[in-house]
């Protein structure tokens, strides 16, 4: 199997071009930016690839965090600048949603006012690279290996599972690696799914997979690291093989600090460093008005909560001081969607309830869809959790007083209020 393209080569040949005619990269440091983590174990992964890409490119690669470990972009750059005149930021994020689209330009345009004898780049994401997806199709070959089966003779479905984003440029980049994998390659069917934020989860893809009675299911978990989510996506894989004992199924490793990583990192950095970063603008919802994001327009707020959200972890003695802002939201939304309901308008009241809460400014929630609960002819029903409230008989106007009043407020709509648990 081929472990590299013509494109995979790229940054290592323009930099190998450039050192040997006499061009060192004396005067010029790399940035390798990841997200931060509470488990140092994360931190030291970001580390670790930081030393690999130093080697492979021949230029000085320090790290800074976004968030939950130090140091941070300023002070990572504010270390550098003394020493170097040029350096090239690289986020080692998988998807390009708010941190890649605004965080880290923020960070590097402060920087840029601050230290004005020093060029900035600001490289891409990860992305969809067909380095990735030569490992990924290594990661599905392990587990068809501890199956025992093998695509060219059995029928294998992959399920890509990634964390989910409530950017629509970062979800459909999921789908498009699913796609690639499935290309030229003797897979029966290739699916991408999600952790949470975003629909389908992982159990509801598992059983959709599950109708097509494939031999084996191969779930990949799209993660850079070995913490909580991947642990989730390995025990609703566990759970899955049990319930259907007619598939077998199992879950790969994420992609941890493959060297192929480095192949991507590589030709990241050799496109910042020469102005030729390309950012999907046709389908971010800063640039263009979607459906359902068109409060996102323009960027305004989303500067805005870029600016809150680096101000939250600026001046902590310690990332154990506070909370994650990622934390599980306060309130958990669920939504019947099942025969009766879905019948009575619940789709429509779905989306109304994640809309309103959106373009709220106050309420911390998440909705998701639910399959019965048990209360049909009552509906459409809405439970609000950890308050135990169901509502009931709900349309979509109620669907903003729930929001406005519960969510954003919490006081019970008690007209519609079903039963309390």
């Amino acid at each position: 199997m081929s472990r590299s393209t013509d494109g995979d080569e790229s940054g290592r040949d323009e930099a190998a071009r450039s050192v040997d005619a006499g061009g060192a990269f004396d005067d010029e440091a790399v940035l390798l930016v990841g997200h931060g983590s509470r488990r140092e174990k994360s931190n030291e992964q970001v580390r670790e690839l930081a030393a690999g890409l130093e080697e492979r490119l021949g230029v000085p690669v320090d790290v800074g965090f976004l968030e939950l470990a130090a140091p941070t972009i300023s002070q990572a750059i504010g270390s550098l600048a003394p020493a170097v005149s040029e350096i090239t930021v690289v986020p080692l994020s998988l998807f390009a949603a708010s941190h890649v689209k605004n965080d880290v330009p923020l960070a590097v345009q402060r920087a840029r006012s601050e230290c004005s004898d020093l060029t900035l780049h600001n490289g891409s994401h990860l992305g969809v690279h067909p380095a990735i997806v030569d490992l990924l199709d290594d990661r599905a070959a392990a587990v068809e290996a501890e199956l025992g089966v093998d695509r060219e003779a059995d029928d294998v479905a992959v399920v890509l599972c990634a964390r989910g984003s409530s950017d629509p440029d970062a979800n459909g980049d999921v789908r498009k690696l699913a796609r690639l994998l499935y290309e030229g390659r003797a897979f029966d069917r290739t699916e991408s799914c999600f952790v949470g934020v975003t629909e389908p989860r992982l159990r509801d893809a598992l059983h959709d997979v599950a109708k097509h009675r494939p031999d084996a299911v191969v779930v990949l978990p799209y993660m850079l690291g070995d913490g909580v989510l991947t642990r989730r996506v390995r025990d609703r894989t566990a759970e899955f093989d049990d319930e259907y004992p007619y598939v077998d199924a199992a879950a790969g490793d994420p992609l941890g600090t493959d060297s192929r990583l480095l192949d991507v990192l590589g030709d990241r950095w050799q496109e910042a460093r020469t102005d030729s970063v390309r950012m999907s603008c046709d389908t971010c919802k800063y640039k263009v008005e979607l459906d359902g994001y068109e409060e996102d327009v323009g960027g305004a707020r989303a500067m805005l909560r870029a600016l809150t959200h680096q101000e939250s972890y600026a001046d902590r003695d310690s990332v154990d001081d506070d909370p994650h802002a990622h934390d599980a939201p306060e309130k958990h939304v669920a939504v019947c969607t099942n025969q009766t309901c879905a019948a009575d308008g619940a789709p429509a009241i779905l989306e109304r309830l994640r809309q309103s809460v959106r373009d709220s400014e106050e309420c911390d929630a998440r909705v998701t869809r639910s399959s019965c609960l048990g209360r049909c002819g009552d509906g459409p029903m809405v439970a609000v959790y950890p308050d135990g409230v169901w509502y009931g008989g709900v349309d979509e106007n109620d669907a903003e007083r729930i929001v406005s009043s519960h969510l954003d407020r919490d006081r019970i709509v008690s007209d519609i209020v079903d039963q309390t648990l």
